[in-house]
């Protein structure tokens, strides 16, 4: 795993929440998103502790490599910080940074079984109990993409004014993408998500991840 690197920022003027939206997101729905994101932070670390000696050896035996793979990331105000995952591809040397695609050869073996049932996210558990990311939001995005989107896709970096999410509605409704047009619909879940958060479509957002795990939609 590699050290934690100091937080620092990309974004120069951090994007504000509207006062309508600030003042309708309740003291109740900020109660149950910081409850969810323990309660999940906790009961994923302990199944990742269970899972972590059986998944460890057969990454480590699969391919040469470390069992864990960490990258930079953009949250919350264009914070970066450190995500964490199971390693489910082959290491780079290159340096080269590029969106996963269907049938990508640089998955290994046990990648293909690890990505689909999102089993290789497990470790971002680790994230959410730092307060990095939340149980539910959008997607945590490279830097490099990030700044490469908000060139050509109006509003994109509007996505940043909440923390990212280990799920979130764009996730779980629209098919893993490796476009610009596919980040366009995506973000425009991710800004109805960020303008309509409550309870209930938090509960709707985890009944359909759940229906992806159980399925295996990940790619």
């Amino acid at each position: 795993m590699q050290t934690q690197v100091k937080p620092t920022t990309i974004v120069q003027s951090p994007v504000q929440i509207d006062k309508d939206q600030e003042s309708s997101i309740s003291a109740l729905y900020i109660f149950w998103s910081r409850a969810v994101d323990v309660l999940f932070g906790v009961c994923g670390t302990i199944i990742v502790l269970l899972l972590l000696p059986v998944l460890g050896l057969v990454i480590f035996l699969d391919s040469p490599g470390p069992i864990f793979y960490s990258q930079e990331r953009l949250g919350q105000q264009g914070r970066l910080f450190r995500i964490y995952k199971f390693r489910s591809m082959k290491p780079s040397n290159t340096g080269h940074v590029q969106w996963a695609q269907a049938g990508d050869s640089r998955v290994t073996r046990v990648g293909r079984v690890l990505r689909p049932t999102h089993l290789d996210e497990l470790p971002q558990v680790w994230n959410i109990l730092r307060g990095d990311m939340s149980m539910i939001g959008p997607r945590p995005e490279l830097p490099a993409f990030s700044q490469k989107l908000e060139k050509c896709i109006p509003d994109y970096n509007r996505r940043v004014m909440v923390k990212p999410g280990l799920t979130g509605l764009a996730q779980v409704s629209h098919n893993y993408g490796d476009t610009t047009e596919d980040e366009r619909i995506k973000l425009d879940y991710d800004l109805q998500y960020i303008r309509q958060r409550s309870i209930a479509l938090d509960i709707k957002i985890i009944f359909k991840t759940v229906s992806e795990v159980a399925f295996g939609h990940g790619r």
